[in-house]
């Protein structure tokens, strides 16, 4: 395997229940759920996009059987319902698991992280693989709505200082821009969902320079239009999405 080159590696998936340390809202609308517990240990996420199942059971039967030893996601019987997170930041030494989340009003996931407290419980699985992005590009491109801030944070976290980094941010309204930290050289275009459009913005970006990688991650469709953009606009880079 030439570990210079972006490449998958895939990991053992094990379901965890994990109880919630901390509660603590990034903006209005992002909530930062700490998870912690014995069984965190051996947890490994590579990549800084990588996806978990984290599992909601709506009702009695669906609590009893995710309880149970021999619970499988998509085996038979009840199963809860499962929404994909990325790990925002993890550390084993303090056995500590953060989970970002937006706040939206509707669907298993954000009804369950508007009541969370500390003390309650969260099952878990996964990650199964990670996509490992070898530090290999002069520069980096990063395109991404409120769910993307994650894996977007994760990446600006990891990069070194000598990198440029331009990320396009849709959020929706301005009090949701969150500080970023880097030890790159980052510039962040916020874009306010209405008021501004996402599409628009990429077409008339200046591109950093050099072997340049792109990562875009807002709903399909969207997704699909930046990605023809791209490739239509450039040729020395590699685009993910």
């Amino acid at each position: 395997m030439n570990n210079q080159a972006i490449h998958r590696v895939t990991h053992e998936i094990k379901r965890r229940r994990l109880e919630v340390l901390r509660v603590v809202d990034i903006t209005p609308r992002m909530r930062r759920i700490t998870l912690g517990g014995p069984e965190l240990a051996g947890f490994v996420s590579l990549g800084s996009d990588d996806h978990i199942k984290l599992l909601f059971p709506q009702n009695a039967a669906e609590q009893a059987a995710l309880e149970s030893p021999t619970f499988s996601i998509k085996g038979d019987g009840p199963q809860p319902a499962m929404r994909d997170y990325t790990p925002r930041r993890f550390d084993l030494d303090m056995g500590e698991l953060d989970i970002d989340f937006v706040l939206h009003g509707d669907g298993p996931a954000s009804t369950w992280a508007e009541q969370v407290k500390v003390g309650q419980h969260l099952h878990i699985g996964g990650p199964r693989g990670s996509m490992i992005v070898p530090d290999i590009f002069d520069s980096y491109l990063l395109i991404g709505d409120e769910t993307a801030l994650p894996a977007i944070g994760r990446r600006l976290e990891e990069l070194p200082a000598g990198r440029n980094v331009l990320a396009v941010i849709e959020i929706d309204n301005e009090a949701e821009q969150q500080a970023l930290q880097s030890a790159a050289d980052v510039q962040v275009i916020w874009v306010v969902r209405g008021r501004d459009d996402l599409l628009e913005t990429v077409q008339k970006l200046t591109l950093p320079g050099g072997s340049l990688y792109c990562f875009v991650a807002t709903e399909s469709r969207l997704s699909r239009q930046l990605r023809r953009v791209l490739l239509g606009d450039c040729h020395k880079f590699c685009v993910r999405a």
